[in-house]
């Protein structure tokens, strides 16, 4: 029972918190006058750099880095452009992250005497990932205080590995599947991306933006994962008018 009215409080909390958050932004949305964007500014081009967090939740992977931008408005309405983003942290492998077939033969190892039933596998790991993605982006320039958009994730990721096994028993298995203990892969990710610029001036603007993408890294080791990256930093926007 007190499970029960803890995990109900939990979801109160959660949803006060959501519609808090979607008021404060509807409100801004009214602050923004609709008059002003009709002869807004829009700049021919646009830049971004910011702090950048990668979450990887079914790794327990979080890697802080940086994230940059450089894009061409076509249309007030369209930007293509080029996305840059690169992030390190550390987690450890376990068993459960494993593809299905490297779980059964760890099984089957224990299940005839090779390891010893309660092995349980915990193999720390260092990580660099970079992503690199080109494409279109689509703001929505109603109005002038801020300028929501979203756009498709679409690009290539790539991961280096560094193992870091913390016994002989953990060693020799890792050396079955990388025996250098780096490993590296590139592969395509897809998702969906989007955010908010908030617009300080006619150049000036404090962009936070997320995406969610999925991907299949290491895909003889690990399982499909999905990726999370928020972040944010000052974007600046300069060039010729795009007229409407």
């Amino acid at each position: 029972m007190k499970e029960r009215i803890t995990g109900e409080l939990q979801i109160g909390y959660l949803t006060q918190f959501s519609t808090t958050c979607f008021t404060f932004a509807f409100l801004l949305l009214l602050l923004s006058s609709p008059v002003f964007a009709q002869s807004q500014y829009v700049g021919r081009y646009e830049v971004y750099e910011g702090f950048m967090y990668l979450n990887s939740p079914q790794l327990s992977l979080a890697e802080p880095g940086y994230h940059i931008q450089v894009g061409m408005r076509a249309r007030r309405w369209l930007s293509m452009g080029f996305d840059y983003s690169r992030g390190s942290g550390k987690t450890s492998l376990v068993s459960k992250s494993l593809t299905g077939t490297l779980q059964q033969q760890l099984k089957d190892a224990m299940a005839s005497g090779l390891i010893p039933s309660d092995y349980r596998l915990s193999v720390p790991i260092h990580t660099t990932t970079q992503t690199f993605t080109a494409g279109p982006q689509f703001p929505y320039r109603r109005f002038s205080k801020v300028t929501p958009f979203i756009r498709p994730s679409i690009g290539a990721v790539k991961e280096y590995a560094t193992v870091h096994p913390g016994d002989t028993l953990t060693s020799l298995i890792v050396a079955t599947l990388s025996p250098s203990k780096k490993l590296e892969d590139w592969q395509a990710f897809y998702g969906v991306g989007g955010g908010i610029a908030f617009n300080f001036s006619k150049h000036f603007s404090l962009v936070v933006q997320a995406d969610f993408v999925h991907d299949n890294l290491f895909s003889n080791i690990l399982k499909d994962r999905n990726t999370i990256r928020v972040s944010i930093g000052p974007g600046f926007q300069f060039g010729k008018n795009v007229i409407k």
